[in-house]
């Protein structure tokens, strides 16, 4: 793997460049023309090249935009996915194009065999999935999208009927998926956080033997550079994961090789809850909103005696396996930003983290980056290795907002709408010059762009942003 040499200095106290002037309007409108161009059916794909099916949190996020403009659409995305549920609860992470040749993307269903294979979990025999999972953004994305036109909501009684299946998705997260027993969701395939190929995961994966080589093909070199992908080695370890875990008939009481407690997914678990507890006062469900509150609460506290590194000043995944946490500091463990009812001590160390020189928040090109620039395995342009990602400075920009940084969240969402502006809408970005990387017209950057066009300080769920003077709240001690 050639890597780029981790910086020793981060311009983090410099100003960032002239940018150009988003015109909204115009912006807007390429961004909705983008998720036209990517509609297939009753779903939208992430880039119709390299991604021609449809992901499950690519589709959470591309809803959560959808809704500003086209709120039945944005409604259909969730049905379509939460359509291919299986039966103990799991929403699959990849949910298979029938009509898109099975050689266009590799794990296929040919590989997944889920309509054989996951019979046992109770997979759908009439389409074709993958076995694994992806982060839970479902419920806060259908929260969002009911709260955009609630009359359509009720009247197609949109929540209701995806309810069951959320509430469901959840109580599979929290049984089957607490593979450590204290109260967070495991993730046991490296895809499953949604950071891929993340130098967090380098040491949990060396204890996996790699699928032969010559036993897949890998479609994705098809269409991106190979100095922007996953190494074949990763590959074919993530491979290697996959078959094992299917030929387990996708069973969760297995012994996994790989078992990760994520800050960032269970940090969207627990915003997805406090969303899940929403939906059950719309629905008049007293008793169900005050379960799904009181296990917000306890997936945040679990979260914090877990995955918090007070030396870090962020949250670490716990690698089960190993039993301990994993020393490399990712976006992902500052997710739980976005959580209500976090620590404002703890807030306010994750937000000294973001703007000290492992992520920059707020310097260079406004974007934080996937991972820390000074790690030993930063890499600008590798797929979760360092390059800047829109779905994950969303996420930032609102726990800045929720608990008080309007001024920082005001400069990251203006960083964003530049980038998706003068990017078209690309996939991700270098860190450092703001280059686009990865596919371009992407899913979830033009859809996050729309949302961050029609909002601002609008909470998700949870109560109310605290009435914080941006100036006298922000950190200014950079944590080294």
């Amino acid at each position: 793997m050639t890597e780029t040499a981790p910086l020793t200095t981060v311009p983090h106290q410099t100003a960032p460049p002239e940018r150009p002037a988003v015109r909204p309007t115009v912006l807007a409108r390429r961004a909705a023309r983008v998720l036209a161009v990517n509609r297939i059916g009753g779903a939208t794909v992430p880039a119709r090249s390299l991604y021609p099916h449809q992901w499950s949190w690519d589709s959470a996020f591309i809803a959560i935009g959808l809704r500003h403009r086209f709120p039945l659409r944005a409604q259909q995305e969730l049905e379509t996915l939460l359509a291919a549920q299986w039966e103990d609860g799991r929403v699959p992470h990849i949910v298979f194009n029938p009509v898109v040749p099975r050689g266009a993307y590799f794990p296929s269903p040919d590989f997944w065999r889920s309509s054989d294979a996951g019979r046992p979990a109770g997979a759908p025999r009439e389409r074709e999935t993958s076995g694994i999972v992806q982060p839970p953004v479902h419920a806060l994305a259908a929260w969002l999208v009911h709260r955009a036109d609630p009359e359509l909501s009720r009247r197609r009684a949109f929540l209701a009927r995806a309810y069951p299946r959320l509430a469901a998705w959840h109580a599979y997260l929290a049984d089957r998926r607490d593979l450590g027993g204290h109260g967070l969701a495991t993730c046991v395939h490296p895809w499953e956080p949604g950071m891929d190929n993340s130098p967090c995961w380098d040491a949990p994966l060396t204890r996996v033997p790699p699928a032969p080589r010559g036993s897949f093909r890998r479609a994705d070199l098809d269409h991106g550079a190979p100095a922007d992908r996953p190494t074949d080695l990763d590959y074919g370890r993530y491979v290697r994961l996959a078959a094992d875990y299917r030929d387990s008939g996708y069973h969760d009481g297995s012994a996994f090789a790989f078992a990760v407690e994520d800050p960032g997914f269970n940090a969207l678990l627990t915003a997805s809850e406090h969303a899940l507890a929403d939906i059950a006062r719309e629905l008049g469900l007293g008793h169900r909103r005050a379960a799904h509150e009181e296990r917000a609460r306890r997936l945040t506290g679990a979260m914090v005696r877990r995955l918090w590194s007070p030396e870090s000043g962020q949250f670490l995944p716990r690698d089960l396996v190993a039993g301990a946490l994993v020393a490399e500091r990712s976006a992902a463990g500052l997710l739980p930003l976005a959580v209500p009812g976090l620590p404002a001590a703890v807030a306010a160390a994750l937000v000294r983290t973001a703007a000290g020189p492992h992520f920059a928040l707020g310097a260079g090109i406004g974007m934080v980056p996937s991972y820390d620039l000074r790690g030993r395995a930063f890499d600008r342009h590798r797929y979760w290795r360092g390059p800047a990602w829109f779905n994950v400075n969303w996420v930032l920009e609102h726990g800045l907002r929720r608990h008080g940084y309007a001024g920082r969240a005001d400069a990251l969402r203006a960083a964003m709408l530049t980038h998706a502006d003068t990017t078209g809408f690309a996939e991700y970005l270098d860190p450092v010059t703001g280059e686009a990387r990865g596919a371009l017209d992407f899913g979830w950057t033009a859809a996050l762009t729309l949302d961050l066009l029609a909002t601002r300080g609008e909470p998700w769920t949870g109560g109310q942003p605290p009435e914080v003077s941006s100036s006298a709240s922000e950190p200014t001690a950079a944590q080294a």
